[in-house]
């Protein structure tokens, strides 16, 4: 069971962000609203909250001081000294007061505190003691003016409570101290108030994303389509369909590039029908001559065999001449039946015969068939192997050639170093690794190796007679298996060159089971030189496989 059941919906979604122009444009559009929505939403949102309450807390302050005056001067203005009068005059203002904040909603209540026995503590029924903060008490109580905060009103019936405003001050009562007086305004009108502009905020926040969104996915459309427009027809184009083109509307900037890739396209299309009708001709060319070529070549390789089956009867010089052209025509051969080669390829006329086959032994039938032209070079063969068998489907012949070249480029460039062969196999493939400690290949001939008749120092004196179309056949005899042959190369270490071939056919090969690179390159170290000549073999354990 998969331990993260999301991952393949992750990943579906992070490829449709990656390939849709379309969904990134929107998606950043969305998001880029949004936060500019909730940015500007909480900016009004403080300020409208800011006003309102600054406009409350003036109106209040207003109130609260009229109330006061007014209940200081009916106390002054009463003359009594009766303490007991007193305390009926002053419960009786708070009740008159707290009528004055009656309404729907009530604007305000009215409390009248002591901290004195002889002061009952009255004021509007409905409200407790509670909603007056303890700091608001110290305030007015030690310091005697008047004073306010925001507070939480409780009520004594069972109402939920609700936010407020509390104002206070101290009055003055004769023969009986000091009392205080507190209007507490609540904020539900404010509160409503708030309510009502976050719902309108919000609600029109969003119309303005949803219409901010569907603006930029209607401009992406009308960039986007006729890009992807173009690139289908690319593609068309790509896939050999060379009469596609473009829609050309209008005379805008699309329009302008809708024509100057119809253009373009209609330059490529006749440029490669000339590409086409030259690589014909050539193609042509190469075959009509390689095959005329072998009728006359035949004569002239038998009166060469007659010569040089009596080369002992003539004269030195002569006797060389019959030499000469004897090897000279078995290069000859050898180049024609490259060229043949080749056009089959060039034609796609190329057929594998491929049959199940362990590749250990086609190495070490390439080794053997090579030893000679190794013990004339001084040149050591040294063959790594696995113990697993390195079986595939794979064509004898074919394979046979590509060894050929490989094993033979590498005596010719080895300069007398030992070479190192090794296979090894997975479950998917089998590589072949031949690797020689030369002159080397310079930065980027390592791709030019495989071009037809490249050569990589010219001047020099090649002791084997070869074409220049032994890398490119072997390179096209890998793909035609559906395989690899790759080269690694640097001045002064040597080269590498990997054939991978899948293990059975029809298969696409992922990876290979040997380095391209040498273990001993990365370390910076040379082979040690060793002079001498066959073929010699480390075993089949897994250990070989470290040189």
């Amino acid at each position: 069971m998969d331990r993260f059941p999301f991952r393949g919906a992750v990943h579906r979604v992070r490829t449709r962000w990656r390939s849709s122009l379309y969904l990134r444009v929107v998606a950043t559009t969305l998001a880029l609203s949004m936060l500019v929505v909730v940015v500007l939403g909480q900016i009004l949102i403080g300020r409208i909250t800011s006003g309102l309450l600054d406009a409350k807390q003036r109106a209040s302050l207003v109130e609260a001081q009229a109330g006061l005056n007014q209940a200081q001067a009916l106390i002054t203005a009463s003359g009594e000294d009766n303490s007991e009068k007193n305390q009926s005059l002053v419960q009786q203002i708070a009740v008159e007061l707290a009528r004055g904040g009656q309404g729907t909603p009530r604007l305000y209540d009215v409390l009248l505190l002591s901290s004195s026995a002889s002061l009952l503590q009255r004021g509007s029924s409905t409200v407790t003691e509670a909603s007056v903060p303890p700091e608001l008490r110290d305030a007015v109580q030690s310091e005697g003016v008047l004073a306010s905060t925001f507070t939480e009103i409780v009520y004594s019936d069972g109402r939920t409570p609700v936010p407020g405003f509390a104002v206070g001050a101290p009055l003055s009562v004769p023969g009986l101290g000091t009392a205080e007086l507190y209007y507490l305004f609540p904020l539900t009108q404010e509160q409503q108030t708030l309510d009502l502009v976050r719902r309108t905020l919000l609600f029109a926040g969003l119309v303005l994303v949803v219409l901010l969104g569907w603006i930029s996915w209607f401009v992406t459309r009308q960039v986007v389509d006729p890009v992807r427009y173009a690139a289908s027809i690319a593609e068309e184009f790509s896939a050999g369909r060379l009469s596609e083109r473009m829609k050309v509307k209008g005379e805008d900037d699309l329009a302008r590039l809708a024509r100057s890739f119809n253009d373009m396209a209609a330059s490529l299309e006749i440029k490669i029908g000339q590409l086409e009708d030259l690589s014909r001709v050539q193609r042509r060319f190469v075959s009509d001559v390689s095959h005329e070529l072998r009728t006359p070549l035949t004569t002239v390789r038998m009166a060469a065999d007659v010569l040089h089956e009596s080369r002992d009867e003539f004269d030195p010089a002569t006797a060389r001449s019959a030499e000469l052209l004897q090897t000279q025509l078995d290069r000859f051969e050898a180049l024609l039946a490259d060229l043949l080669e080749i056009s089959r390829f060039d034609a796609g006329a190329a057929m594998l015969d491929s049959a199940p086959g362990d590749l250990r032994d086609a190495v070490t039938s390439v080794v053997e068939a090579l030893s000679p032209l190794a013990e004339r070079s001084h040149t050591e063969i040294r063959v790594h192997v696995s113990p697993e068998p390195a079986t595939a489907e794979y064509d004898p012949r074919r394979v046979d050639r590509i060894l050929r070249n490989l094993l033979a480029n590498a005596i010719e460039h080895g300069e007398g170093h030992p070479i190192d062969i090794s296979v090894a196999s997975s479950t998917e493939a089998v590589a072949i690794v031949v690797r020689d400690h030369g002159t080397g290949l310079r930065p980027g001939e390592s791709s030019l190796v495989f071009n037809r008749f490249w050569r990589a120092d010219p001047s020099r004196v090649r002791s084997i007679g070869g074409t220049g179309l032994g890398l490119p056949i072997a390179l096209e005899d890998a793909r035609l298996h559906s395989g690899w042959l790759q080269a690694w190369g640097a001045p002064g270490d040597g080269a590498s060159f990997r054939l991978t071939l899948p293990r059975f056919g029809g298969v696409e090969i992922t990876d290979s089971p040997l380095p391209l690179e040498p273990v001993d390159a990365k370390k910076g170290r040379r082979m040690p030189l060793s002079v001498g000549a066959g073929v010699s073999s480390q075993g089949r354990g897994q250990d070989s496989l470290d040189a």
